[in-house]
């Protein structure tokens, strides 16, 4: 059985992230999903050098590995990622085995803005590029007013956004 990993960038449990990789979950299908945990410790080189990975962070890193393609969605935080996933970013790669390696990686974002979080997937696609994944190049979901497209039961209602999201997670089975 196909394994996706999901990870969102913000850590409410009902971000609007949270639930656009719910979406992607739900058209990925037939899967294991996995939703990744990011409450992880600040970087910090001097806790690195005292007690080694934090087991939450090897975790995530395992679970990348293990995993047969990686969903992400980040919001936009002052024109970039949030700084939750920047620092799940900076401490995987600080395990071994680079885990992100010839990984199948889509991502999204979803955001209160008009734009959708275009800044923050440009920003994403920097921050991958040392780990060498296989970015899947689109289509771009782009979840503009981000509350507005959700239901009351934290469904993706819009139909362009459910179309895209059906497309971008076809295309990251194919490089499975």
């Amino acid at each position: 059985m196909t394994t996706l990993l999901g990870i969102s960038g913000s850590l409410r449990k009902d971000a609007t992230n949270r639930l656009l990789i719910r979406a992607a979950r739900d058209a990925f299908a037939p899967y294991t999903y996995i939703e990744a945990d990011l409450r992880l410790p600040l970087y910090d080189g001097d806790l690195e050098a005292s007690e080694g990975i934090p087991p939450s962070v090897q975790t995530l890193s395992y679970q990348i590995k293990n995993s047969d393609a990686v969903v992400i969605s980040t919001p936009e935080y002052n024109k970039s990622i949030s700084g939750v996933l920047k620092n799940a970013l900076d401490w995987v790669s600080r395990t071994e085995g680079s885990p992100w390696r010839d990984k199948p990686v889509a991502i999204m974002a979803a955001t209160a803005g008009r734009a959708g979080g275009e800044r923050a997937q440009f920003a994403l696609r920097l921050c991958m590029t040392p780990f060498r994944p296989k970015l899947i190049q689109g289509p771009e979901v782009l979840v503009g007013s981000n509350t507005k497209e959700f239901d009351e039961n934290g469904k993706l209602t819009n139909e362009r956004y459910l179309r895209a999201i059906n497309e971008l997670m076809e295309e990251l089975k194919a490089e499975i």
